[in-house]
């Protein structure tokens, strides 16, 4: 097997008989499937305009001047995975299949397959292609438009290998948001990231060190279970050295109280404690409306430190390394 943070692959299931020839000529690499199972994560959206988010049960691929089109990205779970397994590349498999969002009867461009392999790299790990039927059926009838666009995809591929330094950068912590292995940190920060909050991301039992004028937000929210001993004490120091520590755990659940805690403001969903230079941001219940909650967030550090600001592009997710 090749190297998974350098090398395009596709499942050899796939890469076999008349397609041979198009693989070797595009310079893809092919995997076992075993080693697809052993190496990478099942999980993924197909990438570009969807039918709307999954909970909608819409099947109408719109957008309006009061809807924004909802694009389906996977770069948040490369951050996810390279947070919670720093040790290893972060690799996503996922199949064009109804469990991807690709209905039967969905029809896609040709190029969502470049998409895809794009969206990994620049995210900072790779994907195993898997070729969409309709897309196979083109290229082994050598149709010009899918020819074309595997003639791109081989393009794509040479400058991801030539310019991979690019694509493997840390992300500026401005804002860092914990996780663990629950998915629903994973979808706190899928909508961080579509709001271009572009958080860097870190393991909750391994949080980075405060950094005064970088680090201007931790979030800590939703966690599986409350950090204690050593990794409270280090989130509350980003409070201390001047950041806001965002968390939502009630009640009981309250790992983040702290002596130190002064109450400086209450609003009705949230309060407001001062710690050091910083603060801590405490919601009253836990966080339900991640898209609201990416905003608060950018409210908390203010648009004037946002990592970036972009007009009349609402499908745009950025990452600032």
């Amino acid at each position: 097997m090749g190297d998974l943070t350098r090398d395009v692959l596709m499942r050899a299931s796939e890469a076999g008989g008349e397609l041979a020839p198009l693989i070797r000529s595009a310079g893809i690499g092919v995997i076992p499937d075993e080693e697809v199972r052993k190496a990478s994560e099942e999980r993924g959206l197909w990438p570009g305009l969807s039918r709307g988010p999954a909970a909608s049960g819409s099947n109408i691929e719109a957008s309006s001047a009061s809807r924004q089109p909802w694009v389906d990205a996977n770069g948040f779970w490369i951050g996810w995975l390279r947070a919670l397994h720093p040790g290893r590349p972060a690799v996503l498999a996922y199949r064009p299949n109804e469990k991807a969002g690709l209905e039967p009867d969905r029809m896609v461009p040709h190029d969502t397959l470049e998409l895809a392999l794009i969206e990994a790299w620049v995210s900072g790990g790779n994907y195993v292609l898997s070729l969409q039927p309709r897309f196979r059926e083109a290229l082994l009838k050598g149709e010009a438009r899918a020819l074309e666009s595997w003639k791109r995809l081989g393009a794509t591929t040479r400058w991801l290998r030539e310019n991979v330094s690019y694509c493997r950068q840390p992300v500026v912590p401005i804002v860092t948001a914990l996780v663990d292995s629950s998915e629903v940190t994973a979808e706190v920060v899928n909508l961080m990231y579509r709001h271009n909050v572009s958080p860097a991301l870190a393991a909750a039992s391994s949080p980075p060190a405060p950094q005064p004028g970088s680090i201007r937000a931790l979030v800590a929210v939703s966690l599986e279970a409350p950090p204690a001993g050593d990794v409270r004490r280090r989130i509350l120091e980003h409070a201390a050295a001047g950041a806001s520590v965002i968390v939502d755990a009630p009640g009981e659940k309250a790992w983040w109280r702290d002596e130190r805690l002064k109450k400086s403001r209450e609003e009705p969903d949230r309060e407001f404690f001062s710690l050091g230079r910083g603060q801590v941001v405490a919601y009253r219940e836990q966080i339900s409306d991640v898209s609201e909650f990416a905003l608060d967030v950018i409210d908390i550090i203010t648009q004037r430190c946002r990592a970036v600001r972009m007009w009349n592009a609402p499908t745009q997710i950025a990452l600032i390394t």
